[in-house]
C-alpha cells in the first residue's frame, strides 16, 4: 500500500541512499570541512548541502526544471556557473599553505563552509532535472496528495541525509585525528581533494 503517496518506500528509501553514497562535490567538502574544521564545521556544510538541496526539489517540484529543459541555453549557462565554482574551490584548496592553516580562521569555518557548501548544491542545474525525474518513479497518481506527498518525501531525504552525512562527519573528523602528526598527508590529502573538485567543475562544464 502506498504511504503518503509513495508507491514503493523501501525503494525510495534505498534508492536515495545508494545515491548518498555516491562520491561527489558535495561528499568531498563536506569531508574536507570535517577534517580541517572539526565536528561543527561538517554539520555547518551539511546544513549548506541540505539547504541547496531543498531548494533544488522545490525549484523541481515547481515546474523550473521543465523551463530550463525547454531552454537550452539558460541550462547551459547554469551549468557553466557552476563548473566554474567548483574549480575555483578545487583551486583554492590547491594554493592554500600547508602547515598551520587550522589556527586563526577555525572560528569563520562555521560560516565559510556553509556558504560553500550552499553554493556547490545550488549551482548544480543537473539535479534539478534528476529530482524532476526521481519523483515521480515512486509517485502514486492515484493516491498522491500533492504538495504534501513531495514534502514528506522531501523531508525522508533529509533525514537519510543527516544519517548519512553524520557517518562521513565523524569519519572526517577520525582521519584528521590519525593524520594530526604527519601534516605533509594532509596537506596532500587537501590538494587530492582539490584535484578532485577541479575535475568534476570540468566534467560538469564539458557535458553537453
Amino acid at each position: 500500500m502506498p504511504w503518503m503517496g509513495i508507491t514503493d518506500l523501501g525503494t525510495f528509501v534505498v534508492a536515495v541512499i545508494l545515491f548518498l553514497m555516491l562520491p561527489g562535490p558535495g561528499t568531498f567538502t563536506l569531508l574536507t570541512a570535517s577534517a580541517r574544521g572539526g565536528v561543527r564545521a561538517g554539520y555547518a556544510t551539511l546544513a549548506g548541502l541540505m539547504l541547496g538541496d531543498q531548494i533544488l526539489i522545490a525549484i523541481a517540484a515547481t515546474g523550473v526544471a521543465a523551463l530550463l529543459q525547454a531552454h537550452p541555453l539558460l541550462f547551459a549557462g547554469l551549468r557553466y556557473v557552476g563548473a566554474a565554482y567548483l574549480v575555483w574551490v578545487g583551486i583554492n584548496l590547491l594554493r592554500e599553505p600547508g602547515a598551520g592553516s587550522h589556527g586563526s580562521g577555525t572560528v569563520q569555518y562555521g560560516r565559510r563552509w556553509f556558504r560553500q557548501a550552499l553554493l556547490v548544491g545550488v549551482l548544480n542545474p543537473k539535479a534539478i532535472l534528476f529530482y524532476m525525474a526521481f519523483f515521480p518513479l515512486f509517485i502514486d497518481p492515484a493516491r498522491q496528495r500533492g504538495a504534501l506527498t513531495l514534502m514528506t518525501m522531501a523531508g525522508l531525504i533529509a533525514l537519510l541525509s543527516i544519517g548519512w552525512c553524520s557517518v562521513l562527519i565523524f569519519a572526517g573528523q577520525f582521519i584528521a585525528r590519525r593524520l594530526a602528526g604527519y601534516p605533509r598527508v594532509g596537506v596532500w590529502l587537501r590538494r587530492m581533494v582539490g584535484v578532485c573538485l577541479i575535475v568534476f567543475g570540468v566534467r560538469l562544464g564539458l557535458e553537453g
